[in-house]
């Protein structure tokens, strides 16, 4: 959901161009956008460079600066430094398609906030508002293009949940402040990001949070790497293709079934939590469970406690969000969307069904 932005753009195009001499010297940006609105997590500029490299020859390259977040945080600590290290890592080192990341830049004084700079990426990206499921193009694309774009996204789930975090020097990802990896870590932190998002009530997070704490697993193998935001809005496809995948904000140490969890809850809202009926050609949840069985060559556990996992998660998100709305002045602050939404309504029913 966008927040307002009064980001002037010439005086962004002359401080980032000031900037990028540094890196790429004599560079001139040839076109621009600044968003009049932008993300809670973090803003996009988009943008095309051209510069003379040393061989005399004229270079043009399309860019993307991910600024952190300045004027609301979705988030209670933005771990922005991290995303890009990670992103750098898996750019430079693994098979998983992540943007070509170029830059970083860790002071304000040129955006306002610490920002780092990709390659652009062409192709489309999956909408969450509205609903792909709903409207926009994935819903005029055939079935098996569709069912391309679900497999080939859990292929790339798969190659990153075989990756080492010790191998290639992952260990930042963990959050020890909040316990041991996985589970300890997500439900401590969470449980504070609740109380942090929203001061008003919350029933059904809280009985997704008891739920969880009484009935939680053992997660029996070494904790691996989580995208965190698992979810086919967060890939740029090109024709059922993906070319980028993106938002690595909370990326952390877990399960896999945590992540395959949640690139499931997130399609189940923006279908049967929208009261849209799901588009065909898309694998259902039972085939992609069993799909992922074989590409990680073990069963997958405890699948129910992780979708309630999951929803609870989306449910505290959906509480600051509400919280947001209520700061900006676009819903009343006696409003019940903080804790009555489509995301903490479908939880209920899963809850119900679970317990």
């Amino acid at each position: 959901m966008p927040v307002p932005d009064q980001r002037d753009s010439e005086v962004t195009r002359s401080s980032l161009t000031g900037w990028l001499d540094g890196h790429l010297p004599g560079a001139r940006i040839t076109a621009l956008e600044t968003p009049q609105t932008s993300g809670f997590s973090n803003e996009t500029l988009i943008f095309d460079v051209e510069w003379t490299g040393g061989d005399g020859a004229l270079r043009r390259e399309p860019f993307v600066a991910r600024v952190a977040p300045m004027n609301y945080q979705v988030f209670p600590e933005p771990r922005f430094e991290e995303q890009y290290r990670l992103m750098r890592i898996l750019d430079e080192r693994t098979s998983i398609p992540v943007p070509p990341i170029r830059w970083y830049e860790p002071s304000p004084d040129v955006l306002g906030a610490a920002f780092f700079v990709m390659g652009r990426i062409e192709g489309r990206v999956p909408t969450d508002m509205p609903p792909y499921h709903s409207d926009g193009w994935v819903t005029e694309v055939p079935p098996d293009e569709r069912a391309a774009m679900w497999w080939s996204t859990l292929e790339i789930l798969a190659d990153l949940h075989r990756l080492d975090p010790r191998e290639l020097g992952l260990g930042f990802l963990d959050q020890p402040e909040w316990g041991a990896p996985g589970l300890d870590q997500r439900l401590n932190y969470y449980e504070h990001y609740l109380h942090w998002a929203y001061k008003g009530p919350q029933e059904t997070a809280l009985k997704a949070l008891d739920w969880l704490k009484a009935n939680r697993p053992d997660e029996p193998d070494a904790p691996g790497v989580l995208w965190g935001d698992s979810r086919i809005g967060n890939v740029i496809f090109q024709e059922g293709v993906p070319a980028a995948v993106l938002d690595w904000e909370t990326a952390t140490l877990g399960a896999p079934e945590e992540d395959l969890a949640w690139f499931m809850f997130i399609d189940r809202h923006h279908c049967e939590g929208i009261g849209a009926p799901r588009l065909d050609g898309f694998p259902s949840y039972a085939e992609t469970v069993d799909r992922y069985t074989g590409l990680l060559g073990r069963p997958m556990r405890n699948m129910a406690y992780y979708e309630i996992l999951s929803g609870f998660k989306f449910a505290v998100v959906m509480a600051r969000i509400g919280q947001a709305m209520i700061d900006f002045g676009w819903i009343d602050e006696t409003s019940d969307f903080p804790y009555d939404n489509n995301c903490t309504r479908l939880l209920a029913r899963i809850l119900e069904e679970t317990t």
